[in-house]
């Protein structure tokens, strides 16, 4: 019920785009060969930073999407594999969120069948911070195919 509620609050905020910067998506390549990379998107005072380390395979085509909600409380991240499926193993990852403190996170893997349907990595599989969402050291399972995170703005004191 969770996960259903949060893919609603990003549908929502991702299908908010207009000329004043609401949603914003880009592709990027992931890369194997157990380097650590990084990128990187803003969308106004919003930011989120993708690091990785992946080995196996060759580049895959990834996409980022940022989403703000009207009064721009509110801030998404998603980043995934479009076809839903990595070759890729992923010996790290880390999603960095800047102007916004993380309120909900939930990473996806992909089933080895054909149908290609998502599935939720376990909770101890990712570590949540206040910034932050990032593989869980001898937790997670190396398999990564989307990451939703969305962000709340702190409150302003008058």
């Amino acid at each position: 019920m969770r996960a259903w509620v949060a893919c609603l609050a990003l549908a929502a905020l991702l299908g908010a785009a207009s000329a004043d910067e609401k949603a914003l998506t880009v592709e990027f390549d992931v890369r194997p060969g157990g380097i650590v990379h990084s990128f990187k998107q803003e969308l106004g005072k919003f930011g989120c930073t993708f690091t990785y380390a992946a080995q196996g395979g060759t580049n895959e085509q990834w996409l980022m999407s940022l989403g703000s909600n009207e009064d721009h409380s509110l801030f998404s991240c998603s980043v995934w594999r479009p076809n839903g499926k990595s070759y890729l193993f992923f010996v790290q990852f880390n999603t960095e969120i800047s102007g916004a403190k993380v309120e909900f996170a939930e990473a996806f893997s992909q089933a080895a069948t054909s149908n290609l349907k998502d599935i939720a990595l376990k909770p101890s599989e990712i570590v949540v911070g206040e910034h932050t969402v990032s593989h869980n050291p001898g937790q997670f399972g190396s398999q990564l195919s989307k990451l939703m995170i969305v962000s709340r703005k702190p409150h302003e004191e008058l």
